[in-house]
Order: structure tokens, then C-alpha cells, then sequence
């Protein structure tokens, strides 16, 4: 019989196996892939009383060698058979993929590319943080004050501990607090209920390169603990649908991440090649099955929205579910099956509004919601909106959805609201900078560049440096 690994909570480095536990299931037949400690709330609080201890362990390190924890933490994560659960059970590369994919739905390829996003980012922390800092030199944080372009400064950390309230979308999601531990912050984490795989293991990766197991919380547990993750460290992240994202906006301890509502725009001058860019609109809206806060879920054009509708649906309306291990697989499954039903209800409903049609329909043998490969997937749909106003033309869902919507140039950065990603097709000067000076744009590519492109040097969703560290007036004696 196979044994099922049980994840035992980590109360600050220390494995611990509460009473009660929780299931992580096979999103196609059901079946327990593991059980995970569920922690109740006053655990946390417990813990978080202590946090000190575990600040005080990553202070003994310079950043220097926290940075050279970090490349050997993710080639263990890439590569090693590492710890999974508290009975003596390992799991090597291959086994993370398979149990990933069955209980997120993510196929195999995509679990692969994720791995090698995060293992990216932990081999090139350095210059992650380069950037975060503007170019600081590291050893400033091990002194707490040195010099930066010729002028004394002096940082100190905001927290004792980040709070991390994470999702089950896309493992690279994880990439975002890799930064915490080099900058010697603690993490103390929720994970999300369909994927504790990522993070736990990442956790035992940094552990076996040589990181104190005191820096890491690993807390499974109900919403009254996330959310005292969330009011007991001083700086959190959270994540979420925008229900959940907007009971903490203007909140200047928890930075929220929440839909990204990305978008291409092509600009007046470069309209006329827009055939040219439906490569750049293709990997924008379906990359890592349309799951991330970076996929485009908008293209505003100034005209042609019909037509480019059309060629896009054409393009992904074909597409289909494929077994998990198929390399071409394109499309996800989703972990939950209430949510595909609510997300194609939701579609269809709104399709009746007056204003849009389907541009992936015609193309599809077969509904948009299918049961296939042992799962529940929903086919790409491209909806063609008359006006920027449509319940459907700024939306957002769980798989690859795009509106196509015309507005005129000169009013498009009033339309378009707070924007995570905008990839601007034009050459124009004026429009360029039109662009750079929006403040509602959180990342812009200039050209085609798929929304899905971005910087590790450049922070796409909030500097965490800025957020874990400010800086202090200081005067030295001479």
C-alpha cells in the first residue's frame, strides 16, 4: 500500500503534528495525496511571541552568505530529493511534479517551467536585490548603517516577521518571498489548501543549504489564523480574489495582491500591423493556463477589435485538455470544480448583456466547460466587447480569458483603471509618455512584450525591500 505523507505543521523550524488535519486531494478522482497538520489559531500567536529568536538566528549570517544559501537552497530545489512530512519520506524532482500537478491541476510542464522560475530567482538573488535596493551595498544591512552614492544611510527592518497568506493558482507565486530571507527577515506562512507542496519544500530546500530552521513558519490553518498572520506581523502579503484582496486595501502593513487586470494596448500608430503582434496577445493571455495576475485579460485597441477578436479565436479556441504529463498540454484543471461552473455561469450570463459576442465559440467542438482527462478544465474564450463599459471587457478569471475592446487612443489610460502589467504596442513619443507618467500602471513593457515578461530586477507588484526596511536619519561623531 502507498503511503500518504503527512505534512506536519513548522512552528518556527520545528516540525509539529497537531490533532487535527486536513486532506489534499487528487482534483480528478478524489483520492488523499496527503494530510496536513491544521493548526488553530492560538499556536500562531504563541509562536509570533518568540519571533525575536528566529530574527536573531538570520542576523548571525552576513547577506553574503544568506545570498549563497539561497543559490544552493534553489539547485536543491531544482534537483535533491528532500524531505516531505515528518516520517523519514523523500521526494525527488519528478515525485514534487506529479503530486503538484494532481492536486493543482497544473500539468506537468507547466510545474516544470515554475520550478525553474523560482530556481532562477534564488540563483540570481544578488541581483534581485541589486534592484530592490537601487544598488545598496548588502553589508549596510549587516552594520544597520554604512554609505549609499556618498551619502550616510541606515535601514531598519519594519517587522520581525513577514506574514505570508498564500494561494494555490501557480507555484512561482512562491518567488515573491523568496527575497525576505537574505534580507533576514523570518517568514511565517498559511499555505494555500491545494498547494503546500511548493513552499514546504522550498522550506526544506533553504534548510538543507544550510539556512536556520528558525526562519520559517509553515502554518496550515483556518481563516481566523491567517488572519491573525495577517494582524500580528507588522508586513504581510496576501493574496486573493478581490473580495478577499479588498478588506485590506489602504492598509499599509499588508501588501495585497489580488487580480492583476493586465493589458495589451496598441497604440494609433501601429493599429494598422496589429496581425504582426497576435503571437505577443497568444502568450499573454494563455501562458501557465491563463493563471496569473500577469496574464493579459483585456487587449484595447482603437479599432479592429472584431477582427482581432476573430484571428484570436481561431488561434485559441482549438485548444483543449490533454493528459498532465503531455508536454503540449496547455490548459489546467481546476483543483475545485464549483469554481469552473461559477466562472462559465458567470461568462454565459453576462454573454447575454447586449455588447458582446464569443470569438472562441465557433472554433470549439464543444462547450466551454468539459470533463476531460479524469478533470474539470474551461476551454480559452475570447469575448469581443462594443464598449469598455460591458461587464465582460475588464474581468478576470482562472483560466485563459481575454476581452478585445475598442477605445480611442486619447481616452485609453482614463478607461483602463488600475493596471497590473500594461504592454504598450507603439512607437509614439507622446504616447510613451503618457504611459510613464500614469501612476495606475504598476509594470509597462514598451513594444511587443508579452504582459507574462518580467524583470527579476524590478519589482512587478510592490518593492518588498521598501516594505520589510526604512530608512533612518542617522548622524555619526566624528
Amino acid at each position: 500500500m502507498k503511503t500518504i505523507p503527512h505534512l506536519p505543521a513548522l512552528r518556527l523550524g520545528e516540525p509539529y503534528q497537531s490533532l487535527n488535519h486536513s486532506e489534499v486531494i487528487d482534483y480528478r478522482d478524489g483520492t488523499i495525496r496527503a494530510t496536513l497538520s491544521q493548526v488553530n489559531p492560538g499556536v500562531i500567536r504563541r509562536d509570533l511571541k518568540n519571533i525575536s529568536s528566529a530574527r536573531a538566528a538570520l542576523q548571525k549570517f552576513t547577506s553574503t552568505e544568506l545570498l549563497d544559501i539561497c543559490r544552493k537552497a534553489g539547485d536543491a530545489f531544482l534537483n535533491d530529493n528532500l524531505p516531505v512530512g515528518n516520517d523519514g519520506l523523500g521526494q525527488g524532482p519528478q515525485q514534487y511534479i506529479e503530486t503538484l500537478s494532481s492536486t493543482s491541476g497544473l500539468p506537468h510542464i507547466m510545474v516544470r517551467k515554475n520550478m525553474e522560475k523560482i530556481h532562477f530567482a534564488l540563483s540570481n538573488m544578488s541581483t534581485i536585490l541589486n534592484g530592490l535596493t537601487r544598488g545598496l551595498d548588502l553589508e549596510v544591512l549587516d552594520r544597520g548603517y554604512g554609505e549609499q552614492s556618498g551619502s550616510p544611510v541606515c535601514f531598519h527592518p519594519t517587522t520581525k516577521a513577514l506574514g505570508l497568506v498564500m494561494p494555490s493558482n501557480s507555484p512561482a507565486v512562491n518567488s515573491l518571498w523568496l527575497p525576505a530571507i537574505p534580507l533576514k527577515i523570518p517568514v511565517i506562512m498559511k499555505p494555500g489548501k491545494d498547494e503546500p507542496w511548493t513552499p514546504y519544500r522550498l522550506m526544506q530546500a533553504f534548510i538543507s543549504a544550510g539556512c536556520p530552521a528558525e526562519a520559517f513558519g509553515f502554518y496550515p490553518t483556518d481563516h481566523e489564523g491567517a488572519a491573525d498572520i495577517l494582524r500580528l506581523c507588522d508586513r504581510a502579503l496576501i493574496f486573493g480574489d478581490k473580495s478577499t484582496t479588498d478588506q485590506y486595501a489602504g492598509n499599509p502593513g499588508v501588501q495585497v495582491h489580488g487580480p492583476g487586470f493586465s493589458k495589451i494596448l496598441i497604440g494609433d500608430d501601429e493599429i494598422e500591423n496589429w496581425e504582426d503582434y497576435l503571437d505577443v496577445m497568444v502568450s499573454s493571455i494563455s501562458e501557465n493556463g491563463g493563471r496569473s495576475c500577469i496574464n493579459a485579460s483585456a487587449i484595447i485597441v482603437p479599432k479592429y477589435a472584431r477582427e482581432i477578436a476573430d484571428a484570436l479565436g481561431k488561434r485559441l479556441g482549438p485548444i483543449k485538455p490533454m493528459p498532465v504529463d503531455d508536454p503540449s498540454a496547455l490548459l489546467s484543471g481546476f483543483a475545485n470544480p464549483k469554481m469552473a461552473d461559477w466562472i462559465d455561469s458567470a461568462i454565459d450570463s453576462d454573454l447575454e448583456i447586449t455588447g458582446a459576442y464569443e470569438a472562441t465559440a465557433p472554433h470549439r467542438d464543444g462547450p466551454r466547460l468539459v470533463k476531460a482527462e479524469g478533470g474539470t478544465y474551461l476551454r480559452p474564450t475570447i469575448v469581443a466587447c462594443d464598449s469598455i463599459d460591458h461587464p465582460l471587457a475588464n474581468r478576470e478569471f482562472l483560466c485563459p480569458y481575454a476581452s478585445v475592446v475598442e477605445v480611442p487612443q486619447i481616452e485609453m489610460l482614463d478607461k483602463i483603471g488600475p493596471t497590473l502589467v500594461v504592454s504598450a504596442i507603439t512607437k509614439s513619443e507622446s504616447f510613451k509618455n503618457e504611459l510613464l507618467l500614469d501612476s495606475r500602471i504598476e509594470r509597462l513593457n514598451v513594444g511587443p512584450i508579452p504582459t507574462m515578461k518580467i524583470s527579476w530586477d524590478q519589482p512587478h507588484e510592490g518593492n518588498l525591500f521598501e516594505f520589510l526596511y526604512k530608512r533612518r536619519s542617522i548622524g555619526m561623531a566624528a
